[in-house]
């Protein structure tokens, strides 16, 4: 069974999330000012990583709204002087290279003892 874009992203995304998203940013702006301004105080990522320690610390989901807009102005607003986006061709990590099928399945059905 092949499934639609659209029924994936039923299942699979948050339009709830991606409101919530949109309307910090809104009342971000009105309170202060346009984000471009404000990661020239504060690099986003730094922010993203604040919001990051206090949602381990009080489980509040808000956070992570806080942390996807983050996320996002550091994509629009880079401080990391070497940003770029480069999709497809990424560097493998070990993980990634260890957790391929094959090697998943070796995994899954190594024997006792292995």
């Amino acid at each position: 069974m092949t499934l639609t874009p659209e029924e994936i992203l039923a299942k699979e995304f948050s339009e709830e999330f991606v409101q919530g998203m949109r309307n910090r940013i809104v009342v971000g702006f009105l309170r202060y000012g346009p984000s471009k301004q404000n990661v020239k105080i504060k690099a986003a990522v730094v922010w993203l990583e604040e919001r990051l320690e206090m949602y381990q610390k009080t489980g509040n989901t808000e956070f992570l709204v806080d942390i996807a807009n983050f996320a996002m102005l550091e994509f629009m607003f880079p401080s990391h002087q070497e940003a770029h986006y480069h999709a497809g061709d990424r560097v493998r990590s070990k993980f990634d290279r260890e957790w391929t099928i094959r090697g998943l399945y070796q995994w899954f059905y190594r024997k006792d003892g292995d």
